[in-house]
């Protein structure tokens, strides 16, 4: 759609004639021609005294702000709505943080809140209208998103006027000529809210707010442009100054093309760092540059399309000259086929944090223009005052050695030292994966109680070759000691048997275990573990997770026994939990009025995953969890009762259960078990030329 074929906008401003509009608002302030350091800054949010104290700290000759200025006086209160003055009292300043927390309490009202806060609270300002304040440098600020729109249509009015206080808007501009650059201010406040560009509020002209709140027009901007254009000039260096950012919205960014800006600084974003870019530096190419551009322009348009025929009704001629010079700005999108755009390089943006948390200067000299970047940034001294305890250590960082340990010794070595340190005061106590491994014994089975010194990450010596073969050794006979025992206790139970795989990993290296049970004492608290007696060696209970430990160095090898990482180990299983099929697809709701609602006692419904598998039951199952074992009984009752147009089966769940579940739908994956039909035709208890088994007798069979 061509600009000249969209009407206009719904503003009230007098109808004046474009050949007789007034002279551009436009004033020259030298400040310095040799060197001068002009502070950038954003969202003081009414603590005007501190603009003093920052150009002294910063040194400079003037200050730019990017809005939130604190545009409020004692009437200003009457006229903000409660949501607004809530905002307002969250992030001033001059709140302290305990009468702040008792304004914004969840019990205290809006009325309570309007009742208590005086406009000494939210801004300085009206010691600054009285004389009381003065500031000491030149200010220059565009208003923000919360400032009151009657206090600006007073200084556009010429009633309040301050000394040192300039605000830029659409028809007002400034240069400032220092360090040898003329310094072009061309500003645009307000929030932009794309549905509200065509909505004065309060205001008149082209200006728009009401409520506490103000944003930007479509008129705004076309008076913007109409500024720039009639005040051009090539020497000078185009500063655009807005409260929103053209690093998120396309509209700023189309708006600083028009303009020809050479830099732009914005706020609005309230992060504790600052940011500085071109747009060159942020998008992979000129499309993605063009995207953010087009997403501007749709949804402007959308709002364009909506109220275009009121806008006919109330258009005058000047009007339709500013809203033509905004329709420019909405149609300016870099053409990829035509030539490079200039300012996709050249265009430099910061975006500022809050005046509380950072700023910029600029420092100019012999027609330089140097940044300054300062922000608080994030606090991650929290990171340091985490309990030891709930940290988990990795433990690569105090068991394995680092080549060239001396001659780059790790930045955080000395970290897990302290940790090892605060866990296990004393050297008899067992301390998992931190406790360092001596390797120059010949057997693990002689080690005594007592856990040597800690090393430091990189300080440890490698084991002899001989030790390291002597285990692979014994590995390989204990892996085909380990197939022998599936075959022969077939009936086990799954979790037993996983556990049994990972028991070799803890056994000494010496084939027969037995005789070294015999030397050490075994103390009446070390339980032997039912399912592999003759695997244990006997000793004290602190070295058999020692022994762990020296497993878990070792790199995972294609026949690992689990000891690192267990697949099987599941938390016990609540005692009153039934196992329930159900006749069709159900929600949780229904398994529980099927029990009997609330009164029934069920504490948790657990429904079995579906992952997708073909040997997928059709009918759903699910766990259902009771109180206690008499509610339980109650819901055992149930079993083949009606549920919608099936029965339902009610049965007390067992580890079977679930571990028949998982054959179904492939079995638990591991090496040495088989193939994958093989181990689900095992876990069907089916084997070829034989009839229905038990799963043991199935592994068995598939085994031989």
């Amino acid at each position: 759609m061509n600009p000249s074929s969209r009407p206009a906008s719904s503003s009230t401003r007098p109808a004046v004639s474009p050949n007789s509009r007034p002279q551009v608002n436009t004033h020259t302030k030298v400040l310095d021609t040799t060197h001068g350091r002009i502070l950038c800054i954003a969202d003081i949010r009414g603590r005007l005294s501190g603009l003093n104290d920052l150009a002294r700290e910063a040194n400079v000759k003037a200050i730019i702000h990017t809005g939130d200025f604190g545009f409020f006086e004692s009437n200003s209160l009457d006229r903000i709505n409660d949501r607004t003055l809530r905002h307002l009292t969250m992030y001033s300043p001059l709140i302290p943080s305990t009468q702040r927390t008792h304004f914004l309490a969840p019990d205290n009202t809006s009325q309570a809140i309007r009742a208590t806060v005086d406009i000494s609270l939210l801004s300085e300002f009206p010691l600054l209208l009285s004389g009381q304040l003065k500031l000491s440098v030149p200010v220059y600020t565009v208003w923000g998103a919360c400032e009151d729109v009657v206090i600006l249509e007073k200084f556009r009015a010429g009633i309040y006027n301050i000394d040192n206080l300039h605000v830029l808007d659409e028809a007002t501009t400034h240069c400032l000529d220092v360090g040898g650059v003329k310094l072009r201010l061309l500003g645009l406040g307000g929030a932009l809210v794309p549905h509200k560009m065509f909505d004065n509020g309060d205001g008149s002209a082209t200006i728009a707010g009401g409520q506490g709140t103000m944003w930007t027009t479509a008129l705004q901007i076309g008076e913007l442009v109409d500024t720039a254009q009639r005040v051009f000039d090539p020497t000078e260096t185009r500063l655009l100054l807005t409260h929103a950012s053209p690093g998120r919205e396309g509209i700023m960014a189309q708006l600083a093309l028009v303009l020809k800006a050479d830099l732009s600084i914005s706020a609005g974003l309230h992060f504790r760092y600052a940011s500085s870019y071109n747009e060159f530096s942020v998008q992979s190419d000129l499309e993605g540059f063009r995207h953010k551009l087009i997403a501007g322009k749709e949804a402007f348009d959308k709002v364009w399309d909506s109220v275009k025929q009121q806008v006919d009704t109330v258009i005058d001629e000047h009007q339709r000259v500013l809203l033509d010079k905004a329709l420019s700005v909405i149609e300016r999108v870099p053409n990829v086929q035509g030539p490079e755009e200039p300012s996709w390089k050249n265009c430099w943006n910061w975006n500022l944090c809050d005046a509380a948390f950072g700023s910029l200067v600029l420092d100019v000299k012999d027609g330089r223009i140097s940044a300054e970047l300062k922000s608080q940034g994030f606090n991650y001294a929290y990171r340091r005052t985490a309990t030891p305890s709930n940290v988990v250590p990795t433990p690569n960082s105090t068991t394995s050695s680092l080549p060239n340990a001396t001659s780059n010794p790790p930045t955080k070595g000395s970290t897990p030292v302290q940790a090892e340190k605060f866990f296990s005061p004393h050297p008899k106590e067992v301390r998992s994966p931190l406790v360092p491994v001596t390797s120059g014994k010949e057997t693990p089975k002689e080690s005594s109680p007592s856990t040597p010194a800690p090393k430091s990450n990189g300080s440890g010596t490698h084991a002899p070759p001989s030790d390291k073969a002597e285990k692979e050794k014994q590995k390989r006979k204990e892996k085909k000691e380990r197939k022998d025992r599936e075959r022969t206790e077939a009936k086990e139970k799954e979790a037993s048997t996983s556990e049994e795989k990972a028991d070799p990993a803890l056994n000494a290296p010496a084939p027969a275990p037995a005789p070294a049970s015999a030397s050490a004492p075994t103390p009446a608290s070390a339980p032997t573990p039912a399912p592999a007696p003759d695997l244990k060696s006997g000793k004290a209970t602190p070295e058999v997770p020692i022994a762990d430990v020296r497993e878990g160095m070792k790199s995972p090898t294609t026949d690992s026994t689990g000891a690192r990482t267990p697949t099987s180990k599941r938390s016990p299983r609540h005692p009153w939990t039934l196992f329930v099929k159900l006749p069709q697809q159900s929600t949780e709701a229904d398994v529980r009025t099927f029990f009997g609602g609330e009164a029934a006692g069920v504490t948790k419904v657990m429904f079995l995953p579906n992952k997708g598998s073909p040997h997928q039951r059709a009918r759903p199952f699910v766990y259902v969890e009771f109180g206690d074992d008499e509610t339980m009984k109650a819901g055992l009752e149930k079993n083949e009762e009606k549920m919608g147009e099936g029965t339902v089966s009610v049965q007390i769940a067992t580890d079977r259960e679930e571990r028949a579940d998982r054959g179904i739908r492939g079995g638990p994956r591991g090496r040495g078990r088989g193939g994958f039909a093989a181990r689900n035709f095992a876990a069907a208890g089916l084997t070829r030329g034989s009839t229905t088994r038990t799963n043991g007798e199935a592994r068995e069979s598939a085994a031989a």
